[in-house]
Formats: C-alpha cells, sequence, structure tokens
C-alpha cells in the first residue's frame, strides 16, 4: 500500500557556504543543500518479509554484561532449544550455564582465554606477572555509557592499560563461534559449516545505534559473519527476546508472584514451593540436566489467558540495564505488537557492586582502594567475587550477618599503605554497620547489605512508576521480570509493593536464560514482532520553498532568484512512531553534479517527537547516508537516486536505486564516524 504525502518537488541543490549570508550548520558541516524529490511512506504486507537465506541452525550469543553463553536449535526442529555445553569453574550461589564476561590477553596483547577459565588463570598468576596481563570484565557498559562511540573507542584493563574496544568484542565473539561450531561438529558428526548458520547477538533495547552498529562491527571482525553476507546476523533485543519466549511458558515452567511470596535467592530447581507438583519438579530437574528445552510449538498456558489487545510488560533486569519493554497480543497468530518505546537506564546489579565499593571506599580510604586495584587486580577480582556471592543471600527479613572474605593480600597491602590493620580501620571509621571478624572477614548486616541495593532498586521502581502513569500502559495483565537480577529477592519485593496487586507477576524459570532462548526463538522468526516504536525522531536537513509568515527571515536564502529556506528538518521517523515490520520511508535525490560519484547525506535525531529544523535544540547529527552512484551514470539529464529506509527492525536499513537505469546503488547508513 502507498500512501503518498504531498509536497512540492523540489531539484536537489549544491551551495558554497560564501554564497549564503548566514551559513546554515548543514552547509558548514559540508552537507549538499538537498530537497526531497518525492517523500513517500510505504506500508509493506509485513507478512510478506522475507526471512532470509535458508539456515540449517540458529545460534543465539547472549553477551551480557556480567555473564554470557550461547544456545541454539536446527531449523528442522525448532521446539528444541539446545544451551551450551557446561563450563569449567562456577561461583558458590550461582547455578546457570552461563559464564562470567571476562576476557584475558597475554602481555603481548593476544587473546587467551574468555570466562571462567580466564579468570581462574588470572587469579593463578604471580602478583609480578599479573600486572603485564589485561583482565577487563563488565566491559559491555561501555558501548551504553560512551557518549560518542567509536570504532576508536578503548577499555582500560584492570591493570590500568587500554585496549581497543573493538578488539576485545571481537575476540569475545570469536570465542563463541569456534565454542558454538565445535559443539555443533560434535552432535552432527562432521565438521559444521559457518555458512549454515544464523548468528544472533542480544543487545539492550535502550541501546542507540552506534551501539548496535558496533556489534556488528564486532561480528565481521571477528569472522562470526561477513559484511557480504549481513543477513546472516539478526540483532535481537533482550526483552524483545525474553518477550518471545514467555509466549511459550507452560505453568510448571515459571513462579507467579501473585500467588506467591518472594524467594531468597531464586533459581529453577530451589524452593519452588508448593505450587509445584512431584511431576513437574522431575520436569524441570530432567531439563536442566538434559541441556535441551522443550518449547511449545503453539503458545503456552499462560499465553491462553491472553486475549486479543491485551498488554504485558517485560522488564529486564541485567548484570547492566534495566531495559523495559511494552507488548500488546495480536490473534490469531500472536504475533506482538510494542505498545511503547523501549526505555530503562543503567540500573543493573553492577549498581549495587558500585554501592560495595564505595562503602570500602568510605572505610579504607578512595586513595587505598584506588591503589589496591592497579596493584593487586587479582586480588580485586577475589573480593568482588567474595561479595558477589553473598550479595545473592541478601533478602527481605533476613537475621543473620553477611560475611565477606577479604583477600590475604588486601590485608598485607592495607598495613604497608596506612601502618595499621584494617580491625584498626573499621573500629576508626564511622561505618558501625560492618564488624570485623577474627577469621578474616567483613562481617555486614542485613540492612547494611540491603542499603547497597537500595539506589539501583529505587532507580527501577521510579521508572517503573514513570511508566505506569503513561496511557499507553494501562491495563497491564502480566508483569513479566526477567534477567539475572531478577533473582533477588530484594528486587521482586519492591516491584509487588509497588504494583499493589494491579498486575500479575511472572518469573520464568531458569530466568537468566530466558534472554537466550527467547533470542533462539527470534532467529527461528524474526518477523514474529510485527510493530515497534521508533525511539528516536530522525530526519535530514533539506531546503524547502521558503513561506513568508512561516518560516524564520534569518533561514532565507536567495539562488537564481528563488527564494529557499534552509535548515528544514525532514523527518523519516518521529520518536514513538508506530512503525511495522517491512515498513519503508522513500526519499528521492539527485547527485548535484553529473559527474558526483558519492552522495553524502547527514541524519539528525532528536528525543523530540516534534522538530522544524536542525538548528534547534536538542537535535543533533547521529550518523550519514551514504549512496554510492559510481557506475550508475546515464545520459539522462537529472539522475534521480530513489533510497528506501526500513525503520521496524532491530536495525536500520538503507537500500537506493537508480530510476533511470534501475540499477541497484549502494546504500548505507552510518552511525559510528559521528
Amino acid at each position: 500500500m502507498l500512501v503518498e504525502i504531498l509536497k512540492c518537488v523540489h531539484v536537489s541543490l549544491s551551495f558554497s557556504t560564501d554564497e549564503m549570508a548566514n551559513p546554515s550548520p548543514a552547509k558548514s558541516l559540508g552537507d549538499p543543500g538537498i530537497t526531497p524529490l518525492s517523500p513517500t511512506h510505504i506500508q509493506n504486507d509485513t507478512d510478506q518479509v522475507p526471512s532470509g537465506m535458508a539456515f540449517v541452525v540458529v545460534v543465539a550469543i547472549d553477551f551480557g554484561t556480567t555473564s554470557s553463553g550461547y544456545a541454539y536449535a536446527f531449523t528442522k526442529e525448532p521446539e528444541c532449544i539446545h544451551t551450551m555445553r557446561r563450563w569449567e569453574g562456577g561461583d558458590p550461589g550461582v547455578s546457570n550455564q552461563k559464564t562470567p564476561t571476562t576476557i584475558l590477553l597475554t602481555p603481548d596483547r593476544k587473546f587467551h582465554s574468555f570466562g571462567y577459565a580466564a579468570r581462574d588463570f588470572y587469579h593463578d598468576l604471580d602478583p609480578s606477572e599479573s600486572k603485564h596481563w589485561l583482565y577487563l570484565e563488565k566491559f559491555k557498559m561501555k558501548l551504553h555509557t560512551t557518549a560518542n562511540l567509536s570504532i576508536n573507542t578503548d577499555l582500560q584493563a584492570a591493570n590500568g592499560k587500554r585496549v581497543k574496544a573493538l578488539d576485545i568484542f571481537a575476540y569475545a565473539l570469536a570465542f563463541f563461534k569456534e565454542q558454538a561450531l565445535k559443539e555443533l561438529s560434535d552432535q552432527t558428526g562432521g565438521e559444521f559449516d559457518n555458512n549454515d548458520v544464523r548468528w544472533v547477538i542480544t543487545v539492550p533495547a535502550i541501546w542507540k545505534m552506534p551501539a548496535k552498529q558496533f556489534m556488528r562491527e564486532a561480528a565481521y571482525k571477528s569472522g562470526l559473519v561477513s559484511r557480504d553476507n549481513p543477513e546472516q546476523l539478526v540483532i535481537a533485543l533482550e526483552p524483545e527476546a525474553a518477550s518471545i519466549y514467555c509466549r511459550k511458558l507452560r505453568l510448571h515452567q515459571m513462579v507467579d508472584l501473585s500467588i506467591q511470596t518472594t524467594q531468597n535467592d531464586f533459581s529453577p530447581t530451589d524452593n519452588l514451593g508448593s505450587t509445584m507438583t512431584q511431576a513437574n519438579k522431575e520436569h524441570v530437574r530432567r531439563n536442566r540436566q538434559s541441556r535441551t528445552f522443550l518449547v511449545e510449538n503453539v503458545v503456552g498456558e499462560l499465553w491462553s489467558e491472553l486475549e486479543e489487545g491485551d498488554r504485558y510488560v517485560v522488564v529486564d533486569c541485567g548484570g547492566g540495564t534495566v531495559d523495559l519493554t511494552v507488548h500488546q497480543i495480536r490473534l490469531p497468530e500472536g504475533h506482538l505488537k510494542e505498545l511503547y518505546k523501549a526505555s530503562g537506564g543503567p540500573y543493573g546489579s553492577l549498581g549495587i557492586d558500585y554501592e560495595f565499593e564505595k562503602l570500602l571506599c568510605q572505610i579504607f580510604g578512595q586513595d587505598f582502594i584506588d591503589q589496591f586495584k592497579i596493584k593487586r587486580p587479582a586480588a580485586w577480582v577475589d573480593l568482588m567475587i567474595a561479595f558477589e556471592s553473598r550479595k545473592r543471600a541478601a533478602a527481605p527479613g533476613r537475621a543473620n550477618p553477611l560475611n565477606i572474605n577479604l583477600p590475604f593480600s588486601f590485608i598485607d597491602y592495607y598495613k604497608k599503605f596506612r601502618g595499621h590493620s584494617v580491625e584498626h580501620a573499621l573500629r576508626k571509621s564511622n561505618v558501625d554497620f560492618v564488624k570485623w571478624s577474627s577469621q578474616g572477614m567483613l562481617r555486614m548486616s542485613p540492612d547494611a547489605m540491603n542499603s547497597l541495593f537500595k539506589p539501583t532498586i529505587d532507580h527501577i521502581i521510579q521508572h517503573l512508576n514513570e511508566l505506569f502513569e503513561k496511557p499507553e500502559v494501562s491495563d497491564i495483565k502480566f508483569l513479566f521480570l526477567v534477567g539475572g537480577f531478577a533473582e533477588s529477592a530484594l528486587l521482586q519485593q519492591a516491584v509487588q509493593n509497588m504494583l499493589e496487586g494491579r498486575s500479575r507477576i511472572i518469573i520464568p524459570h531458569d530466568v537468566g536464560l530466558t534472554i537466550l532462548k527467547g533470542a533462539v526463538l527470534f532467529g527461528l522468526d524474526p518477523s514474529i514482532i510485527k510493530v515497534r516504536r521508533s525511539p528516536l525522531t530522525y530526519g535530514v536537513g533539506v531546503l524547502n520553498r521558503f513561506v513568508e509568515g512561516k518560516h524564520p527571515p534569518e533561514k532565507l536564502l536567495v539562488k537564481d532568484g528563488t527564494r529557499w529556506c534552509t535548515d528544514v528538518f525532514d523527518t523519516f521517523i518521529a520518536a514513538d512512531q508506530s512503525v511495522a515490520l517491512g515498513e519503508m520511508v522513500k526519499r528521492s535525490y539527485t547527485p548535484a553534479k553529473p559527474s558526483q560519484q558519492v552522495i553524502v547525506i547527514h541524519v539528525y535525531c532528536t528525543e523530540k517527537e516534534s522538530v522544524g529544523f536542525i538548528s534547534e535544540s536538542g537535535v543533533k547529527k547521529c550518523g550519514s547516508l551514504r549512496l554510492d552512484v559510481s557506475g550508475t551514470e546515464s545520459a539522462a539529464p537529472r539522475r534521480e537516486i530513489q533510497t528506501l529506509m526500513q525503520f521496524g527492525d532491530t536495525e536500520i536499513r538503507a537500500m537506493a536505486v537508480d530510476v533511470s537505469t534501475g540499477r541497484t546503488v549502494k546504500a548505507s547508513i552510518d552511525f559510528l564516524s559521528h
């Protein structure tokens, strides 16, 4: 269906800045003075969106802030999801099949190991050696927190040395590629061809386009997929993946907090309470041992309670970010429609680690902690592992104190640094809820531990409150809590108290694997999410005919007797606008000169839903649309390059064609160079 937006058809112009009394931001940045030839919006029949090439298997990589893993399903057996082999190593109180997102490089910056293997090897190095090795953990957050992310963005290793972020992400993806292909080869009895794999990488829904493109660039660098075959990689949004998996839930595969109290250290097989029959418990036990999860080829029992138009919220609580998405069910196929743009923020469980570090600084001094992290990086990692296991034991109503092991090198280095003991520091500090245990441990009261959770949980609850006040987020039937942080009984209780029974709170078993399993299902059918909401307003700067009284006088440009208005924001898509899968925005551009080989058009974005000019506050240049028109020269007096941009997918895509010759023009949108 074509919906023509009637607008004057203009020719593209190119002016030099000295011809203008008031050069526009677009001109001074080298933008051609462009006007749209024929703005059009195209709504494709979304059911006809091609799923791409035929693949034998879908492998999803859940690249998390604190832990990562992979799962896969053969396209001939889509109801059987296999999680990866069990990893060597493990932590007390942690039971899932993922591995820590930690990576170790040799002193000459070559990849050495990933996950538990990296952490354990680093731990066993002599301190005189370890300071030369590059150990990185929890580095994924850098992609969210870096304002001007680029290919050259770097990361800091535990020893203070800098390394290119793209190299680290590529090393990690190459590791998962090697592990997955080896497992697939063992399963099939022959060397498995990477061309038969559709790869899926999960990212937070609140990530901006540069971070998503960065992951794709890392995948190209790692050899996961090639630039010549971009369709082999699908970027999945984490809460969307969780939502897709939750559609398949059976009653014995979840906990309904509406009819059950919160559980301390919630895990797939422990403390499931009397709501589970013995047969159901046995089913869960067998599933965990087999590493193969059977999903319904139709919707699950919980889903059958949903009716056309019912709404639910998925809250993905990870290590780095908390992501919220609001979906509505569309029957009879059970397709999903996003009702409100993805929201959230850096409110993951890492926030609790930062609070613990602040507490240590309060007791022992910021100067000591900073030095200790640099001089004894492996011991610092040990200390945070010890804290992690006790963090998981925090719960409402807990009476017993929590003991945290201090590494010997912490106690020893502190005495050398300050000239007195750790015990002396605790006595002298004004922190009275942390005591010294004679066994060499920090003894924290339950209230002290709970207070470390408070700032992070308060952020999540505040965000949920704001979300539930939106008109699109009324009458929510279910709230699904997923991600590793969803295991926290403190978080579960806070969400229950906030909702006051307005929605049913559902927590899937194996909650830390929910996104991973959902990402496999998404890879099998990327068209399951039919409608998304645009997180930002995107557009370009154009020239329009100057209209007296409507356009500001300072935007007037006269060229060859024609009055033009500069810097007009030509909106491709507006923030929070519904965009159907396969929906295209069409624009036509013409080269300024017949000999022009490349057209580069700056793309602007803003959080505002309505914007008039690219020079307004809050509007920034965020990318560039590049049209390579070389090789499409024709005798036509004016070449028209028709450009189609797709905004309804997890990534923004562009394609173009030369209208006069019918030849395809190489088109790309780059968000990383800006």
